[in-house]
């Protein structure tokens, strides 16, 4: 460990702090409809989509009805983004000659975009035509992200209002995401990328001469504008088979901060968009202040364990700390905070393999998926996850100071916890049952590279990066198999629209109930007691919940490396 490391992730968390406000108060505008200077751009645009759809933007919706018209909106884009793949082959800008995406793999990938998960079976170079990457895995990965952010806005609403049956307007929320937000954003992002030497080009492939004399082909395309909003919409789908370690898709060291700070724009800021709009925003500064520290200590336990290295490597003259599967340009620190942030948010961006990480340096990773996207999360999802977390600790809260637990103002009731719980619930039901499902079948344990608790992990990271909406593999597991594109992609479903569909009657259930102000009585929630209150519920739910799979895997892995055990 180096004091450089320590002031890198000091300093990305300040920068994260920092962003929190500018980035908040541009969604605020947004969640409250308000005109913004670029609707002398968009405007026009916004209003041709509504005339194409029949939307009246002034219409709002019940929460039954905007989680139909979510559920409606993600299906067609499902059905299209799998079509696409299907006659890749008859589509134009195909300059590989690619055929058809078979069956199974087209499913996991449609449903993985759709779900914001960005999971990969599959090398992005080698298998999708550029007009599949820009039609379709682009595409969802502004509407993906926008969807989240506009289920936020739910959320917040169902807070913030009182006695009311609407919860907004989904076409209207995804529309004003996506063209004053999302897009703009991307798009100077994208600029910045291009500026720092990665590709945008219709091209194919450029051939070259190594210094060894050989030849070689080198994949290009859309690069920058995929990766911008797969960054900024915390999608992480990389163009390339490597992702973020390709040097085409990041190109720098500069490049590789900003890559993290565009994975928590939009989760931090959504933080104070929470506060401004419940009229406090000290409530925004706690959450995130929580999700921080959180960060904080995990991302510690990271850096600590890689750069403490191997022992058995160690004992063979190998000094140092653990550098199989880093990205060696940027070293040891910058590559454990990367996997931290993009596990913290479900982005799935890697610039490293988590598989060759330590086997306490890989459960970090693994445990921030596995607390339910709460450490700043996916745009929208990590706001609304953490909520959940919120709900159950308020209600603690109420059994303690013995009174009705109410939060920003609203009665939180026996409807609300029990929503909470089962939106909570569908990460351990669907990671734990289908990584034992897996573990036990011939189909599933052909999929491990490893033996012994590592090869275990492999397949508990799989199917918790499924579920948990974050994309980023251990890299260990052959996963393009019916089997596992198939148990894959249901995960992916599951721990998107199970989640979603409690969390929106949550929201319709609050907004119809009227502002409670705070008494002698009421438990406080800006300060550090319930920041430390929130920070104790989320460890605990998932440390009970998933400490016997952490056990048998990472656990089991780290004591065999002490004990000079290798597999």
């Amino acid at each position: 460990m180096t004091l450089s490391g320590w002031l890198l992730i000091a300093g990305f968390i300040a920068l994260t702090a920092a962003m929190a406000k500018p980035i908040g108060l541009w969604l605020f505008a947004l969640y409250e409809g308000r005109r913004t200077p670029l609707h002398m751009i968009f405007g026009p645009v916004e209003k041709g989509f509504y005339a194409l759809g029949g939307v009246d933007p002034e219409r709002e919706q019940g929460w039954r009805g905007y989680a139909v018209a979510m559920l409606l909106f993600n299906l067609g884009g499902l059905l299209l983004l799998y079509l696409l793949q299907r006659v890749q082959a008859g589509l134009p800008f195909n300059p590989q000659g690619f055929e058809g995406v078979e069956p199974s793999l087209a499913f996991n990938t449609a449903v993985s975009f759709v779900t914001n998960t960005n999971w990969q079976s599959y090398g992005g170079e080698t298998t999708l035509s550029h007009a599949v990457q820009m039609l379709g895995l682009t595409v969802q990965n502004f509407l993906s992200a926008a969807t989240g952010i506009a289920l936020a806005f739910a959320l917040i609403r169902g807070f913030a209002r009182r006695e009311a049956s609407a919860i907004g307007n989904f076409w209207t929320d995804v529309t004003r995401v996506t063209l004053y937000f999302l897009l703009p954003l991307s798009a100077a992002i994208a600029l910045v990328f291009v500026a720092n030497g990665m590709p945008q080009t219709l091209a194919g492939s450029v051939d070259t001469v190594t210094m060894e004399g050989a030849r070689q082909s080198i994949a290009l395309g859309p690069v920058a504008s995929q990766e911008a909003i797969k960054l900024l919409g915390t999608n992480g789908g990389g163009f390339f088979n490597v992702n973020s370690s390709h040097p085409f898709e990041n190109p720098n060291a500069f490049t590789n901060l900003l890559s993290m700070l565009a994975i928590f724009a939009g989760g931090a800021g959504l933080t104070y968009t929470f506060g401004k709009a419940v009229g406090n925003t000290r409530q925004g500064w706690i959450i995130l202040a929580a999700m921080l520290a959180l960060f904080a200590m995990l991302t510690s336990v990271a850096y600590w364990a890689e750069a403490a290295g191997n022992p058995n490597l160690h004992a063979l003259g190998a000094i140092g700390g653990n550098m199989e599967g880093k990205e060696v340009r940027f070293g040891i620190a910058a590559t454990a905070l990367f996997a931290s942030v993009t596990t913290s948010a479900s982005c799935g961006a890697v610039n490293a393999m988590h598989d060759s990480f330590t086997a306490i340096g890989g459960m970090v990773p693994l445990f921030n998926m596995q607390l339910g996207e709460v450490i700043i999360g996916g745009v929208g999802a990590g706001l609304y996850g953490f909520l959940l977390f919120a709900i159950l600790a308020i209600f603690v809260a109420g059994l303690m100071v013995g009174r009705s637990p109410e939060y920003v103002g609203k009665k939180i009731e026996a409807r609300e916890v029990k929503l909470s719980i089962l939106a909570i619930a569908v990460l351990p039901l669907s990671i734990l049952g289908l990584s034992a499902l897996a573990s036990v079948t011939d189909a599933g344990l052909a999929g491990p590279l490893n033996k012994g608790p590592h090869g275990f992990s492999e397949i508990l990271y799989a199917f918790t990066s499924a579920t948990g909406n974050n994309g980023s593999a251990f890299a260990g597991l052959t996963a393009n198999t019916p089997f596992y594109n198939g148990l894959l992609g249901l995960a992916m479903y599951a721990g998107r629209f199970f989640i979603i569909i409690p969390m929106l009657a949550i929201a319709g259930s609050l907004a119809a109930k009227r502002i409670t102000p705070e008494g002698p009585g009421s438990f406080p929630t800006t300060g550090l007691l319930w920041g430390g209150l929130l920070v104790g519920i989320i460890l605990i739910v998932g440390g009970l919940t998933f400490l016997p799979s952490l056990v048998l895997g990472p656990g089991a892995d780290h004591f065999a490396m002490i004990s000079g055990q290798l597999f």
